[in-house]
């Protein structure tokens, strides 16, 4: 790994209580080759424990001291005993068998067992060393020049609540149609990446890559070779041409620039044009949807993104995803966006985050209310709580698409969050 390299973090592993008996341990073993017998249980040829054949010892077998011909009661009750006398014996010395609590040492500040995190794992390298999640830190958009020369942006780094830079790189170049629908780079085919300030001065990275198929292999190349982990692959979109993938990423570490270098390396595998800015004129174009009927059936409040409207919804919970907490949505946003095809027609193309009770209610009143289901999948790897995401398409009045929506959306726990919530 070349020195300055961002190298991924990798989550602590799982660790599955379980029970152990003697037959896990070893313990209460004499000797010799295992014979499969289960402690405890008579086999054949061998004397019951109490009986005075188990009591007599065996001709032929020489005697030492008090311990000869030691009754098998005995020793079923010691093999009985071994596995907690050794959990008690071992702990914290790491020696302990499979399943035994041991606690788990701040080596870092030298001091005291820290509490495991909310999945239950011991902290992880990611940890703040306190037992707790990294927490992010506000910045400006100074803060991210550096990051904006390396990723060949022109302008002013975009910032979202001051809490993170978010960067987005629109597929201008590709014709892509689905169902008769001429897809527009806002409605499903941006590419985006959001960089966030850690309070150990460290940079986490996450986004989503859009790939033409032939682009694909390269782009993945890229990616790992800069140490960028792509955690999900999958599609956005029901039938479509041409083929286009969407690969969602990961890195986190201390120089932010080997991060920004990495994700332009695989941008540089795409024929993703250079963002141009959006001319003034083209901010906010007169929409001809009834936007006000719309955030009132779906509960928020919407916006106009350069002719589409666009309504997100964030997570109420603390998102955590390997020691690092998570601003607000970044990762965890349920997304509406709305093409206009005029007369108050619109194609939505969106996503909705769930936590893993809430994904049957939500697919099944989705269903019922006439929208179409794209993809069930994972974003992330390692998140806390565990999220999932499904992909929708529809095409139809705004009002009554929106409308459909609400029963599902009620069935998750979030709440509105404007634009830009970076997933």
């Amino acid at each position: 790994m070349s020195p300055g390299a961002a190298t991924p973090r990798t989550a602590a592993p799982r660790t599955h209580t379980r029970g152990t008996d003697a037959r896990n341990t070893g313990a209460g073993k004499t000797g010799g080759p295992r014979t499969g017998a289960l402690a405890g249980t008579p086999q054949a040829g061998t004397p019951e424990a109490g009986t005075p054949e188990a009591e007599a010892p065996r001709a032929g077998t020489p005697q030492t001291g008090t311990a000869a011909g030691a009754p098998r009661r005995r020793l079923l009750a010691a093999a009985a005993f071994a596995p907690l006398l050794a959990g008690v014996g071992m702990a914290g010395t790491g020696l302990a068998g499979p399943g035994a609590a041991t606690a788990h040492a701040d080596t870092r500040r030298g001091g005291g067992p820290v509490p495991p995190d909310r999945s239950g794992h011991p902290p992880g390298p990611d940890h703040s060393g306190h037992g707790r999640p990294l927490k992010p830190v506000r910045t400006k958009a100074g803060d991210w020049n550096h990051v904006v020369k390396a990723l060949e942006l022109s302008g002013d780094p975009s910032m979202v609540r001051g809490e993170f830079f978010h960067a987005r790189f629109p597929r201008t170049d590709l014709d892509v149609v689905s169902y008769g629908v001429k897809v527009s780079p806002g409605l499903a085919l941006g590419s985006h990446v959001a960089f966030v300030r850690y309070e150990d001065g460290s940079t986490l990275v996450m986004g989503d890559l859009v790939c033409a198929e032939n682009e694909l292999q390269r782009v993945s190349d890229a990616l790992f070779a800069h140490h960028i982990e792509m955690t999900a692959l999958h599609k956005h979109l029901l039938a479509h041409s041409p083929d286009v993938w969407w690969v969602h990423i990961h890195a986190h570490g201390h120089d932010a620039m080997a991060l920004a270098r990495g994700v332009r390396a695989a941008i540089d595998r795409t024929a993703t044009p250079a963002p141009q800015p959006r001319p003034r004129s083209l901010e906010k174009p007169p929409l001809d949807l009834d936007t006000r009927r719309i955030d009132a059936a779906l509960g928020g409040t919407g916006s106009n993104d350069g002719g589409l409207y666009k309504i997100v919804f964030h997570r109420r919970e603390t998102i955590v995803d390997r020691g690092m907490e998570l601003p607000q949505g970044l990762g965890a946003s349920t997304a509406f966006n709305m093409q206009l095809l005029g007369g108050g027609r619109v194609a939505l193309s969106g996503d909705f985050v769930m936590v893993a009770d809430e994904v049957p209610k939500v697919l099944a009143r989705l269903r019922q209310g006439k929208i179409n289901l794209v993809e069930l999948h994972n974003h992330g790897l390692s998140e806390e709580p565990r999220l999932f995401f499904t992909h929708i398409w529809a095409v139809g009045d705004g009002v009554r698409i929106a409308r459909a929506l609400r029963p599902a959306l009620d069935a998750t726990r979030v709440t509105p969050g404007g634009q830009g919530g970076g997933d």
